[in-house]
């Protein structure tokens, strides 16, 4: 961008913050997480670094939050609530570290006064506690920084915030810290939802947020929401000969020991470092034990543990200097969107994929996402050009699952789907899907370079044959080594071993590996042909329907119908019975099968569906399982004789919800479906 677009990008930005800031801090109605927004503030913080004559001291990304609430009374602190500034890498901190050591005494350097104090960053909603001769008096939102609402009456719900200090106590005292919902908690109110067909949460954060701003603190009090004290502002006003500390109260992990002695919770997971590569240790144990943490976390907040120090940095803008926090890699981030390119998958199905400005999420610098199709381009809005949320969970593939709108400049461009191959030039041809509102586009070539090559990868993948990767696939191929996948099976050590590469143990290891998957189950063999619309369950019906190859084939009458062939088949519709049809009627396709089989390849029989207590019943799972896996859970249903499908539909039986589920929760209302919790499902196969 040139100066003229970053300037115009800038406005953007700061508009498109404020908005999510308003809907995040006072609307408590948060349409976007956390990532997306510090993935925006941190893209304008580095554009204002690059081009700081558009920095302006008035701007709103100044602002700590958003302004109060009308329905509560409003509350001035006495001592502003500041927010944090965050670094997302290790080399951010240690930038930080260079800065406040420019701005230190040299003699304040020296020695061990000099370390750190880590401690675990909530998710949650700050608040502050002001207590008077060692009794509550009020509790108070952030708000903007400088002036909060009074949620007195709700924080007096929370058990774990005393409504009376321990002695000895100072006459009056602020202390700081976060209200929040455990993880078992919202696992508790989304089963009480699920089971009145009411929506679940989100989040923890967006429970405690929303419990906390009711006006009937009886709302507040069901929620059993729980507090953590991490500060005390009024450090001159809490004597230290009062407290009984006089010697100690020099330190910020002197305060969290005092906060304990009067009486609140304070987490146990802190630690003082004596430098950086010490906090750095600190953060990647907590970084294991995290998903596992009971309350929801998103970082640790690092901070210089000597309060002197901390006076003499002060504050810059809305944060502190002595103090930052470290954020765990990011699920979602926003970025732009370069290009979107096409790729030809095993069926000649084209692939939009979308090119972005590479991006770290969840770990791992991503510049790419499919958008899988047309349909999910348009139900987008999607242009080059705009900017987008793309999530990576875990080892996932990223996807791109929002456009952020406001950031339009008008320059976006609108994709359209080729008329002729990117690889092969052949016509593309436009095809509606049976039973299906969408159309999908095709390259009908046969010989596409770029279809075969995805057929080889599909292939060699539900064989488990994980030694041939694409690349070398590729080679074998470009060798003249493989024509079709049916050749895989007589490749050779020597073969192998003859290319520049190749040593004799590699060759040796893909050679074995393809002759222990000479032998493939039915199911996943019909699975591994790529045929239309036939998955990994489709194909398991199909195979235990018939249970040979041989049948399957003798089967095929030409003279049917291809709308009613195949119908008899559970969970089998017109698309997959004439895709089906297709396949076994085309010479090629069974003369493939035929070398395949001379190759070595040995298709099992498969054995018929056992009668269980499931027989009949289709499940969907949703949401996340705490007793066991996904996979776990999908096997007990499978080995009780039930069906475990994909999306819901009146044929469903049971949508079986864990925390936080999806879209298929919804459907399941709507359609009437019966929700049932993980202790129903447990229940059920005993």
């Amino acid at each position: 961008m040139d100066k003229s677009e970053t300037q115009k990008r800038i406005i953007k930005l700061r508009r498109e913050i404020a908005r999510l800031r308003n809907a995040y801090h006072v609307e408590n109605a948060p349409n976007i997480t956390d990532d997306v927004y510090d993935s925006l503030t941190r893209e304008l913080k580095a554009l204002l670094e690059e081009y700081p004559e558009f920095y302006d001291a008035n701007a709103r990304e100044h602002r700590v939050a958003g302004k109060p609430l009308d329905k509560f009374v409003k509350v001035k602190h006495q001592n502003r609530m500041l927010s944090l500034n965050d670094a997302f890498s290790y080399e951010e901190l240690y930038d930080w570290e260079k800065r406040i050591k420019k701005l230190l005494p040299a003699e304040k350097l020296q020695g061990s006064s000099f370390r750190y104090f880590c401690e675990v960053k909530f998710d949650g909603l700050a608040v502050s506690l002001i207590y008077k001769k060692g009794k509550f008096v009020q509790g108070a939102t952030r708000g903007d920084g400088f002036i909060g609402e009074d949620i007195t009456q709700n924080l007096k719900t929370i058990n774990s915030i005393p409504l009376k200090l321990k002695k000895p106590y100072p006459l009056s005292l602020e202390v700081r810290g976060e209200a929040l919902l455990s993880k078992a908690n919202l696992d508790k109110l989304n089963k009480i939802n699920i089971r009145e067909g009411k929506p679940v949460f989100a989040n923890t954060r967006n429970v405690a947020a929303g419990s906390l701003r009711q006006l009937d603190p009886r709302l507040a009090a069901e929620r059993k929401l729980d507090f953590f004290a991490y500060d005390i502002v009024n450090r001159r006003e809490a004597r230290p000969n009062a407290l009984g500390l006089a010697s100690r109260l020099e330190t910020h992990s002197a305060k969290h020991e005092i906060l304990r002695k009067l009486g609140f919770k304070v987490e146990k997971i802190e630690v003082k470092a004596e430098n950086l590569e010490e906090v750095i240790a600190f953060i990647k144990k907590f970084e294991k034990i995290r998903p596992g943490f009971p309350y929801g976390t998103d970082g640790i907040v690092v901070s210089l543990d000597d309060l002197k120090m901390q006076e003499i940095l002060g504050v810059v803008g809305k944060a502190p200097r002595f103090m930052v926090a470290f954020k765990y890699p990011a699920e979602r981030v926003t970025t732009m969107v370069k290009n979107v390119l096409i790729n030809i998958g095993r069926t000649g199905v084209l692939t939009p994929l979308a090119i972005f400005e590479p991006v770290s999420v969840a770990g791992s610098t991503v510049s790419k996402a499919t958008l899988h199709n047309m349909d999910q381009i348009e139900r987008l809005g999607l242009r080059i050009g705009d900017t987008v949320v793309v999530e990576k969970a875990g080892d996932v593939i990223p996807k791109v699952v929002e456009v952020l709108t406001g950031l339009r400049t008008g320059k976006e461009k609108k994709f359209k789907i080729p008329a002729l191959c990117p690889v092969c030039k052949s016509k593309i041809v436009k095809k509606q899907l049976i039973n299906q509102s969408s159309v999908a586009y095709f390259c009908l070539n046969p010989k596409c370079s770029a279809k075969n090559e995805r057929y080889l990868e599909h292939f060699v993948s539900v064989f488990e044959i994980y030694e041939l990767g694409p690349k070398i696939l590729r080679r074998f191929k470009d060798e003249g080594f493989i024509t079709d996948a049916a050749d895989i099976f007589l490749l050779t050590k020597e073969d192998i071993a003859s290319l520049p590469r190749f040593g004799e143990k590699s060759a040796e290891n893909i050679v074995q590996e393809i002759e222990n998957k000479k032998k493939i189950p039915l199911s996943r063999f019909l699975w591994a042909l790529g045929i239309l619309h036939v998955g990994e369950e489709t194909a398991r019906d199909i195979a235990i329907h018939f249970g040979t190859l041989e049948k399957i084939i003798l089967s095929t009458n030409p003279g049917k119908n291809f709308s009613n062939f195949y119908l008899d088949i559970e969970n089998i519709g017109p698309a997959v019975s004439k895709s089906l049809f297709d396949f076994f009627h085309d010479k090629n396709n069974l003369n493939f099968i035929k070398k395949l089989e001379k190759n070595g390849v040995i298709i099992e029989k498969a054995e018929k569906k056992k009668a269980g207590k499931f027989a009949g019943f289709n499940f969907v799972l949703t949401g996340t399982l705490s007793l066991m896996s996904r996979e776990v859970a999908k096997e007990k249903i499978l080995s009780l004789g039930g069906k475990v499908v994909g999306s819901v539909s009146k044929n469903t039986s049971y949508v079986v919800a864990g925390a936080l589920p999806g879209s298929k929760f919804k459907s399941a209302q709507k359609l009437g479906v019966k929700v049932i919790d993980e202790k129903e499902f447990l229940n059920m196969l005993d």
